[in-house]
C-alpha cells in the first residue's frame, strides 16, 4: 500500500500554494474563510498572488513553493488553490524523495491530476482529488465542505445513489487501486515518463469544456495506449461545459462505446470533477468498484 499521510487536526496549520495558473486574488478571502471554518491556522505560499503570463510564477518558483511547504514541519497539509495549466511543467523538477521522507496531504483536482500520478508514482504517496476551497467568490456546498472531514478522521468512504443517482455501463466488481482524474491531463501523461499506471487500477475519468470529439479522440488514445484494457474498472467523473448543443448523455454513449466491451465494471454518475457538489476521494488508496450495486467503497486516505 502507499504511504498515507498523518491526519490533521484542529489547531494545525495548513499551506496553500498556487501551482498551476494564477490565483484570482478576489477569490482568496473565501478559500481562507474555508480553513478557519475548519479550525485550522493557514500559511500562504510565495505563489499566491504571483504571476507570470498564464502561471503563478515560474516553474522555478512554484516548485520552490511546494518543497517549502513539503520541508516546513509547521504544515500539516498542502492546498491548491487552483487549477488551469501547468502542473505537468513541474513534473520533471520536483524531489519525489522529499515528498516520501515528508509525506503530507496533498489537495487539488482537474490540472493537479499530472501531480496527483506523479507523486503516487514516484513518491508512493496517497493524495486527495477534492475542490479548491470554494467556487470561486462562493463558499462550497455542504456536501463538498463536509468532504474535508476525512482528513480529520481515517473514514472508509462509500459513493452510492445517496449521493447522486448512478448508470451501470458495465456489469461486475472489483478491487483495485484508486487513480486518474481530468481525462485531458491523463492522456497528456502518455509517452512521458509521468504516463500514467493503469495496470490493475480503477480508474476515474472527469473533465471540463471538452467537445465530445475531443472527449472521443482522448478515449481512443488511451485505448491505443492500451491503457483501457490495463485497467480494472472505470469510475465516469463528471464532464462538464461540453460543446453547443452536447449533452451528458452523449458523453455516456462514448463512455460506453470505448468500456463496455472490456467487460470490466464500469459506473458512471459520479459527482467527481468539475461539478457541484464535487466529492473529494483519495488517490492511491484500494477500493471496491461494485457496479452491480452502484456503490464505490473507499479505503482512508489518511492514518
Amino acid at each position: 500500500m502507499k504511504i498515507r499521510p498523518k491526519r490533521i487536526k484542529s489547531g494545525d496549520t495548513v499551506g496553500l500554494v498556487a501551482l498551476s495558473s494564477p490565483l484570482k486574488m478576489e477569490q482568496l478571502q473565501a478559500k481562507i474563510d474555508f480553513i478557519e471554518s475548519l479550525g485550522l491556522h493557514y500559511k500562504l505560499g510565495q505563489t499566491i498572488g504571483m504571476s507570470r503570463g498564464m502561471l503563478a510564477g515560474t516553474d522555478e518558483e512554484r516548485v520552490e513553493d511546494l518543497h517549502a511547504m513539503v520541508q516546513d514541519p509547521e504544515i500539516k497539509a498542502i492546498f491548491c488553490v487552483c487549477g488551469g495549466y501547468g502542473a505537468g511543467r513541474l513534473a520533471d523538477k520536483i524531489d519525489y524523495q522529499l515528498i516520501e521522507e515528508n509525506p503530507k496531504i496533498i489537495w487539488g483536482f482537474s490540472d493537479i491530476t499530472y501531480l496527483h500520478t506523479a507523486v503516487n508514482e514516484f513518491a508512493d504517496v496517497v493524495t486527495f482529488h477534492g475542490p479548491m476551497l470554494s467556487n470561486g467568490l462562493e463558499p462550497l456546498d455542504a456536501l463538498s465542505a463536509k468532504m474535508f472531514q476525512q482528513l480529520f478522521t481515517p473514514i472508509e468512504m462509500q459513493y452510492d445513489e445517496m449521493i447522486s443517482p448512478l448508470e451501470t455501463l458495465s456489469d461486475g466488481i472489483v478491487r483495485g487501486e484508486l487513480t486518474g482524474g481530468n481525462l485531458n491531463r491523463l492522456v497528456s501523461t502518455l509517452g512521458t515518463k509521468f504516463e500514467f499506471d493503469a495496470r490493475g487500477k480503477i480508474v476515474l475519468l472527469e473533465d471540463i469544456g471538452e467537445s465530445l470529439e475531443r472527449i472521443d479522440g482522448m478515449m481512443n488514445q488511451l485505448r491505443l495506449a492500451r491503457k483501457l484494457e490495463q485497467a480494472a474498472g472505470f469510475v465516469i467523473g463528471s464532464f462538464t461545459n461540453l460543446g453547443e448543443g452536447e449533452t451528458h448523455e452523449q458523453v455516456v454513449e462514448i463512455m460506453r462505446n470505448y468500456l463496455a466491451s472490456l467487460q470490466k465494471p464500469v459506473v458512471s454518475g459520479f459527482m467527481i470533477g468539475h461539478c457541484t457538489p464535487n466529492i473529494g476521494i483519495p488517490l492511491g488508496v484500494d477500493a471496491i468498484l461494485d457496479a452491480n450495486e452502484k456503490v464505490l467503497r473507499i479505503l482512508p486516505g489518511v492514518e
